[in-house]
């Protein structure tokens, strides 16, 4: 009799609905690892994501040369005059160049809810600075008024900080300051700062110099050359950054540790999960030895009877996969905060699925499957035919 190939994919599926509730407990178990693996992986892009669409691809961030963040960073009156007076920067309708000195400080609150301190970055800015985030946008009340100890905040920082909303009042740096407005950063991490005049902020801080300098290009190509103008200038020490760089640099450190740490975690807890599959595709094998040798008696090969066992563990990985990329995805409405390991500062963001993450979450309960199933499968394709139907 000719050997026939392979088993239909329905016998394979029909196995594991006889067998469903070890079938979903086994799924279960990898659902949980691979909710894991694609929560950790859509932190780690949503911190990233945040952080990069806080810049805008024509516009140039400033700071001292070696300055890590713009906390780290001093720039002198001087500096930022000469930064101020350089050609190729945009203008607006009134002829103003649009260049914002800011300080930027980090300043200590108490949670809303915990009353606990966390650190917030504070921006000292102007109605220019306004029109350099586009993405930025007032949702209650104002913008503050230049001169004054008013202060707009982040929809994170107004939400989470205790006397950080409209109308509220705030005290630090030696001084009460009211909320007047609101502001929507779109999901950057201008949502996660506090607003205010920037001279007020240099006076109340006692700041001599700006942190950073942030201007708008008339035109991007110009980048190159702005650069190399501001870079080997003597009288400065400053380095100039696409904005768009300047933030994705930020992310790297804490998207990576997360990225590590979680890879970790679902390494460690995938060894349980392949364990709980191989048990039960075992058990499946030992169930099962009068129905293999049957099979191999009507003529199916050895390496169909693997190919049939190794199936069964996939499909079972792949319902587990998708159970735990369900679960996984509802965490996209859930905000949550950390601490930005180059600020120190907290930092407001969503989890973020994207398709990368889900073919990677799939692929990853696959190779479970496969390690986990293909021991037993072996085992089982290696049986021989008389003992097969002897033990049945």
């Amino acid at each position: 009799m000719p050997a026939l190939r392979n088993l239909p994919l329905s016998y394979i599926a029909r196995n594991l609905w006889v067998r469903r509730v070890t079938t979903l407990l086994t799924a279960g178990g990898m659902a949980l690892v691979v909710y894991v693996f694609a929560t950790v992986l859509m932190m780690s892009e949503g911190i990233r994501a945040t952080l990069v669409a806080t810049g805008q691809p024509d516009n140039v961030m400033v700071l001292r040369k070696g300055a890590g963040a713009e906390i780290n960073s001093g720039i002198t009156r001087g500096q930022a005059a000469i930064v101020s007076s350089l050609p190729g920067l945009a203008t607006d309708g009134q002829g103003r160049a649009l260049i914002s000195r800011e300080p930027v400080v980090l300043n200590t609150l108490p949670k809303r809810d915990s009353g606990k301190p966390s650190n917030v970055t504070v921006r000292g800015t102007s109605d220019i600075g306004l029109m350099l985030r586009p993405q930025v946008k007032l949702l209650k009340g104002r913008m503050f008024t230049p001169g004054t100890s008013e202060i707009v905040t982040g929809t994170a920082v107004a939400k989470g900080f205790a006397g950080a909303g409209l109308g509220e009042t705030l005290r630090f740096a030696g001084r009460d300051w009211r909320v007047v407005g609101v502001f929507d950063g779109a999901g950057s991490a201008f949502d996660s700062e506090i607003w205010g005049d920037s001279e007020q902020m240099m006076q109340a801080f006692r700041r001599q110099n700006y942190s950073s300098v942030v201007l708008r290009l008339a035109d991007v190509e110009g980048f190159d050359t702005l650069r190399a103008r501001i870079e080997d200038d003597p009288r400065l020490t400053l380095e100039a950054k696409r904005e768009v760089r300047f933030y994705a640099e930020q992310s790297e450190a804490l998207a990576t540790f997360i990225r590590l740490l979680g890879l970790a975690l679902s390494i460690i807890f995938s060894i349980g999960a392949i364990v709980g599959a191989m048990i039960t595709m075992f058990a499946s094998v030992a169930s099962r030895t009068g129905e293999i040798g049957t099979l191999r008696a009507l003529g199916f090969r050895r390496s169909a009877v693997l190919t049939a066992f190794l199936g069964e563990a996939l499909l079972l990985a792949l319902v587990g996969g998708i159970m735990g990329l369900a679960g996984a995805s509802l965490m996209q409405s859930v905000d949550i905060s950390t601490v930005n390991f180059q600020t120190f500062s907290e930092l407001a963001f969503r989890f973020r699925l994207t398709p990368a993450i889900a073919v990677q979450s799939i692929a990853f309960a696959l190779l479970m499957g496969l390690v986990g199933g293909f021991i037993p499968a072996w085992r089982a394709a290696r049986m021989k035919i008389v003992d097969c139907l002897r033990a049945a």
